[in-house]
C-alpha cells in the first residue's frame, strides 16, 4: 500500500529548544523517501520517528545554515554504515559545495558509493529524478545566503468509473488498453473513448519552502500545491526582524497560502523567542489571511497528504 506522509523529525530555526530539535522532514512518497534540510540531530529523530536509513532516497538541503544541515555528516555515515544499496540522490545549492564537500566527509568512517550529488543553481532548476512516481524541481528564494526551496510533483493521469466501464462491456484486459491506447472496441462492438470512462485526476504537489522573505519563488514554489510545509520564524509583531533576517511571519505564510491556493498549510521553524503559549497566536494569525486547513507542527508529527481531488462529473473539483 503506498503511503504518503510528512514525518517532522525537529521544527525548531536557529537554536533548539526542549521541545522542538533543528529542522529535519521525511516526505514519505511511494516507497521514496525526501529527507529535507536535516539539521542537528536528525539520526537520533529518525530512531524516534521509525525511520531507518533505507528509507531515505533524496536528501534535498535548502542552504547552508548549520540548523538546515549540521545532521548532514551522521545521515550520510548511517547511510554507509547500514549498507543502504540504493541511490541517494543529494540536491544542495551549487554555490555552497564546499560546505556540501565539509558535511559529508566530516569524520572518519568507511563511505559509501550510493551518494549522487546534485547541485542546483540558476533561478530555476529541475532535477533529474528517473523512475521516481515524482519530479522535483527547486526556486531561488530570497536569503542572506544563497537558497532554494523545493516543489515535488505526481504527473497528472486519469480515475477510472468502475460504473461506466461495466456500462459499456469493458473489463479485464481491455481496461488496460483503453488506458493505454484511450479507446478500445468493446464486446458489442462499439468504440469506446477513455474520456466516457474515466475523469482527470491532478497529480498531488507539495512545496517546501524554508528561510525566505516574501519573493516571487515563495509564490511559484506554492501555486496549487495540496501541502506547503512553509517557515513561520516570526510573529507579526516581528515583521521588521523576519525582513531583516531573511524570514516569514506566519501572517506571511498564510497569505501566500491563500493567495496560492493551497489545500494543507503547515507551518514550522519556529523562533526560541516565542513560548509555548505563543504556539496559538501562529495559527490565529495564518488563518485570519487562510481559510484552508492549517497544522502547527510538533517534533515526530505525521501529517498525511490531503485525500486526492477529481475533476469532472465525480462532483467537481
Amino acid at each position: 500500500m503506498s503511503v504518503r506522509e510528512l514525518i517532522v523529525l525537529g521544527s525548531a530555526s536557529a537554536v533548539p529548544t526542549k521541545n522542538r530539535n533543528h529542522n529535519g522532514y521525511l516526505l514519505r512518497w511511494d516507497g521514496h523517501g525526501v529527507l529535507f534540510d536535516p539539521g542537528e540531530g536528525t539520526q537520533r529523530q529518525m530512531a524516534r520517528a521509525g525511520v531507518a536509513a533505507n528509507d531515505v532516497t533524496w536528501i534535498c538541503v535548502t542552504h547552508f545554515h548549520g540548523d538546515h544541515c549540521l545532521g548532514v555528516p551522521g545521515v550520510v555515515q548511517r547511510i554507509a554504515r547500514d549498507g543502504v544499496e540504493h541511490p541517494v540522490d543529494a540536491a544542495f545549492p551549487a554555490s555552497g559545495a564546499p560546505y556540501w564537500e565539509r558535511l559529508r566527509h566530516a569524520a572518519v568512517f568507511r563511505d559509501t558509493d550510493v551518494i549522487r550529488e546534485r547541485p542546483v543553481s540558476g533561478e530555476r532548476t529541475r532535477l533529474d529524478t528517473g523512475g521516481a512516481p515524482f519530479t522535483l524541481a527547486a526556486r531561488r528564494l530570497s536569503h542572506p545566503v544563497e537558497a532554494y526551496g523545493y516543489r515535488l510533483e505526481e504527473p497528472d493521469g486519469r480515475t477510472m468509473l468502475p460504473a461506466e466501464l461495466a456500462a459499456r462491456g469493458v473489463r479485464g484486459p481491455l481496461i488496460r488498453r483503453l488506458q493505454e491506447d484511450g479507446r478500445v472496441t468493446a464486446p458489442d462492438g462499439r468504440t469506446v473513448t477513455l474520456d466516457e470512462c474515466s475523469v482527470p485526476r491532478p497529480g498531488q504537489k507539495v512545496a517546501f519552502v524554508m528561510d525566505t522573505r516574501l519573493c516571487d519563488g515563495v509564490r511559484e514554489l506554492a501555486d496549487g500545491v495540496d501541502m506547503l510545509v512553509i517557515e513561520s520564524t516570526f510573529l507579526h509583531e516581528d515583521a521588521a526582524l523576519a525582513a531583516e533576517y531573511g524570514h516569514l511571519t506566519s501572517a506571511q505564510a498564510g497569505a501566500v497560502a491563500a493567495e496560492a491556493g493551497v489545500r494543507h498549510l503547515v507551518l514550522t521553524h519556529f523562533s526560541e523567542r516565542y513560548r509555548a503559549e505563543d504556539e496559538h497566536r501562529f495559527t490565529d494569525e495564518a488563518s485570519a489571511r487562510f481559510g484552508g486547513e492549517i497544522t502547527l507542527v510538533h517534533d515526530l508529527d505525521r501529517i498525511p497528504l490531503p485525500p486526492r481531488r477529481l475533476t469532472g462529473r465525480d462532483g467537481g473539483q
